[in-house]
């Protein structure tokens, strides 16, 4: 039977395109060669969400939180801004420029501040500054219908469409762009609606998570999460990962291999041969956190500041592979991502099942 039959009926469970790279000595690269890479994965999304965020591209507001937002309409924007106003010093406040593109349409108002919490609603809430800017991001998105924070961390930023990757990087501009670190995404939603808020990467503070692969555990990991002042309301189950790594490292202070260890935890039986020190840390962690295991296939990449991190489900069910060339270090769904904006590399492997793969500036 010829194969057309079949287009537009049968579910691609591979896809999604994820990459990404950071320069480890700190050297800032502009948005074209993520584009690039990301691009040469076509056929993994499907034009239903794209998108990429950068790290180091705001230097000179570096000390500030760049507040990314989409908006319905001038009215709903009024009201945000009202808000903003009342909780923050706004030091710079712009549309983000786009290019415009055919390929790109119905995009909503997409503008961009540049803040600081005001000292007097800090000290009122009690809180530091990063849970301050949490919180306020998690209610516009929840109680301001038609608004979305799509990223609010420093010296970073997110920027997701509607559309194939490539021509979301066109449209942003992102060859305008520097950046020591980048992340992007091509979508293939299988489960959940291709819409701008529900492109990946997924944000909150300096945290960007970009996701190949399906949350089974999705509901469980949700109704977990939510217990500690989250809300998953963007309609795509991704979100909750970018929960889960705040949640561990921010909130509850473990490190990132730690909170590794809790979203693609060892198999009991693997626990069991572990030495006495390592198995007692890898029950306690499993025990402690068993709500927010993630299972199913995946894949991801999390970005944040200096840092990239890697890692797949523990049984591997979605493809990622990790080179190295200089001071480079490249992840991917795919090696030909890697080879097409470098060529010649110093080093290429397929990581384990759960095995976390770590590259920071400076290390």
């Amino acid at each position: 039977m010829e194969s057309r039959y079949y287009e537009g009926k049968v579910r691609i469970p591979s896809g999604c395109a994820i990459s990404g790279f950071i320069n480890r000595d700190g050297r800032l690269s502009d948005g074209s060669a993520i584009i690039k890479s990301i691009a040469t994965m076509h056929d993994r999304s499907n034009g239903l969400g794209g998108g990429f965020a950068g790290y180091g591209i705001y230097p000179e507001y570096k000390d500030y939180y760049a507040i990314h937002m989409f908006y319905r309409d001038t009215l709903i924007k009024k009201q945000v801004e009202e808000f903003l106003d009342e909780h923050f010093d706004i030091i710079n406040l712009s549309k983000i420029p786009v290019r415009k593109t055919p390929k790109i349409v119905d995009e909503p108002l997409i503008w961009r501040y540049f803040v600081k919490p005001l000292p007097t609603k800090l000290a009122e809430s009690q809180l530091d500054e990063d849970e301050f800017v949490s919180r306020c991001a998690f209610r516009i998105n929840t109680f301001m219908d038609g608004a979305y924070v799509f990223s609010c961390g420093k010296n970073m930023g997110a920027f997701k469409a509607v559309g194939y990757p490539e021509d979301v990087g066109e449209f942003y501009r992102l060859d305008e762009y520097a950046a020591y670190s980048w992340i992007a995404h091509g979508r293939y939603p299988t489960n959940t609606p291709g819409w701008w808020g529900g492109a990946h990467p997924f944000c909150l503070l300096d945290f960007a998570v970009v996701h190949n692969g399906e949350i089974s555990s999705y509901d469980a990991n949700r109704r977990n999460i939510e217990m500690y002042g989250y809300k998953c309301n963007l309609q795509t189950d991704t979100e909750v990962i970018t929960y889960i790594f705040d949640y561990l490292v921010r909130k509850r202070g473990l490190t990132l291999q730690e909170a590794c260890k809790v979203i693609a935890a060892p198999f009991w039986e693997q626990i069991d041969r572990m030495p006495a020190q390592e198995r007692e840390q890898a029950e306690y962690l499993r025990r402690i956190y068993s709500g927010l295991l993630v299972t199913g296939p995946f894949s991801v990449i999390l970005g944040y500041t200096g840092g990239l991190l890697a890692i797949n489900d523990r049984l591997k069910l979605r493809g990622m592979v990790v080179a190295e060339k200089g001071n480079t270090t490249y992840i991917a769904s795919e090696e030909c991502a890697i080879r097409v904006i470098a060529p010649v590399l110093d080093k290429i492997y397929s990581p384990k099942g759960g095995e976390v793969v770590i590259a920071e500036v400076g290390r």
